[in-house]
């Protein structure tokens, strides 16, 4: 059974998006992610990831946990890929 036939088409976005969001910053918001997400009309699964953020400011490694709890949670981690 291949791997890569459970994921999505959408797998790595979220990193990508991460990865875009702290270029040059140490911090981002919450608000800054979701509006992100919506500019770059992320699948509503991933904007639900996001909008699971609590409000507030995160470094990259809580932000990372944060994701990576919700897609844990709803087992989508290795259906969108998880994000570090």
């Amino acid at each position: 059974m291949d791997i890569g036939s459970f994921q999505a088409e959408e797998f790595g976005e979220l990193q990508r998006l991460v990865d875009g969001l702290y270029a040059g910053r140490q911090t981002v918001d919450r608000l800054d992610m979701v509006v992100q997400g919506e500019i770059l009309d992320l699948s509503s699964d991933l904007m639900e990831i996001i909008n699971l953020l609590p409000p507030g400011v995160y470094e990259r490694q809580r932000l990372c946990d944060q994701l990576n709890s919700a897609l844990a949670a709803h087992g989508w981690g290795g259906m969108y890929g998880t994000v570090e």
